[in-house]
């Protein structure tokens, strides 16, 4: 069965990954656990097999679980010579690097950036001689002025995964690809479904799977999909690190994926419902959503998506710890918890801004919310009531 790259995104998502030689006689691929991969005999074993995916060799290579994964968000990703996975999505982003970095080279990320990303660059980069600058995202004019010679690669984030801004990604791209630089995209907030990375400029695009793709907090996984120029050198290194993941977890995403769709436009549309009503509460300073059009960034988000997500957030009016601690506490339907993207609805407390450049806007103390499959009028009922119980001293 083809995925067929002309039709529309959920009509691709339910004929992604399966291919008659994975399926059988089947709906799914059947989940296919095994480490040792048998040869017919010597002569079988002396030819080998081609180092891609498809083809039996040894079970960290794959098999037609993993295989018709990796086939289906290929075939979701736009100019993708093909997709890797990874154990998680740090995994992911931390396999992209080390591909494309070596000792003496310098990456450029951006200052709002995933926390462990920014972790990655001290403990991970640096020790290898690998060093990390990091640039304003949304000053596309001063950009250029961050590259050297040894500026080999740069990591975009867009929106941030905290203060939600939107960069000018192809504008930011078309600068690294002018000094030679490879682009890299965290693409996990819009997916591939919301935001083509490749077709925007980006050489390698990188998902937390944990988070839309599985859908249901059950599983763990990241992928990378990148274009022909580099393709070949992130599956070498995801080799030689011996990345792998589970066969189990791998029909946990494809399960996840055909959903996928469904599940993004209606957080899309219960998060905005949800960001416009708190953008008229008193006790809101700011609502970090670009979703939104009054919002910094909602025209580059018009332009290069075509679909958000559930994750947004919000600066409270004042600076009392204690008050925001109230707030979240009082809430019932929000779990506390760092992931996002599942069915279910959580918070998190953060400090709004950015670590190494300014923002434009003051920061303050942010709550980062991520609204799953609950009915919007139950979530901000219970965000009504939680305000009236921060109030309370």
């Amino acid at each position: 069965m083809s995925s067929g790259s002309g039709k529309k995104p959920s009509t691709r998502l339910v004929a992604a990954g399966r291919r008659q030689e994975w399926t059988g006689s089947v709906v799914n691929p059947p989940v296919w656990r095994g480490s040792t991969h048998l040869y017919a005999d010597s002569a079988d074993l002396r030819r080998g097999r081609p180092n891609r995916d498809g083809e039996f060799y040894y079970g960290r290579r794959g098999s037609p679980t993993q295989w018709a994964l990796a086939d289906a968000l290929t075939g979701l990703e736009p100019g993708a010579a093909g997709t890797l996975l990874f154990p998680s999505g740090v995994a992911a982003i931390a396999g992209s690097l080390l591909a494309v970095l070596n000792s003496g080279d310098v990456l450029l990320m951006t200052d709002n950036a995933y926390e462990p990303s920014r972790t990655m660059a001290r403990s991970l980069l640096d020790p290898l001689g690998i060093e990390t600058r990091f640039f304003d995202p949304l000053d596309v004019q001063g950009f250029a002025s961050h590259f050297c010679d040894r500026t080999k690669a740069v990591l975009l984030e867009s929106p941030g995964s905290l203060t939600m801004e939107i960069c000018d990604v192809p504008a930011l791209t078309a600068v690294a690809r002018e000094k030679g630089a490879i682009s890299l995209i965290d693409n996990t907030w819009a997916s591939p479904l919301g935001f083509p990375a490749l077709q925007q400029g980006c050489d390698v695009s990188i998902m937390s799977l944990t988070k839309h793709v599985g859908g249901h907090s059950d599983l763990m996984m990241g992928s990378v999909a990148a274009t022909t120029t580099v393709y070949n050198r992130l599956r070498l290194t995801s080799q030689a690190l011996g990345q792998v993941v589970s066969p189990d977890d791998a029909a946990l995403a494809l399960r996840g994926l055909r959903t996928l769709s469904l599940r993004l436009e209606r957080e899309t549309v219960s998060a905005i419902a949800i960001a416009e009503w708190l953008s008229r509460r008193p006790e809101v300073a700011r609502v970090l959503c670009p979703m939104l059009p009054d919002s910094p960034g909602h025209d580059l988000w018009r332009r290069d998506f075509t679909g958000g997500c559930g994750l947004f957030s919000f600066v409270l009016r004042g600076s009392e710890e204690q008050a925001r601690a109230r707030f979240i506490d009082s809430l019932e339907l929000f779990g506390i918890g760092y992931s996002w993207g599942g069915y279910e609805s959580l918070v998190i407390p953060f400090e709004a801004g950015r670590i190494r450049t300014a923002m434009a806007a003051p920061g303050g103390l942010g709550v980062r919310l991520s609204i799953g499959l609950e009915d919007p009028a139950d979530l901000i009922a219970d965000l009504e009531q939680a305000f009236a119980a921060m109030e309370r001293a």
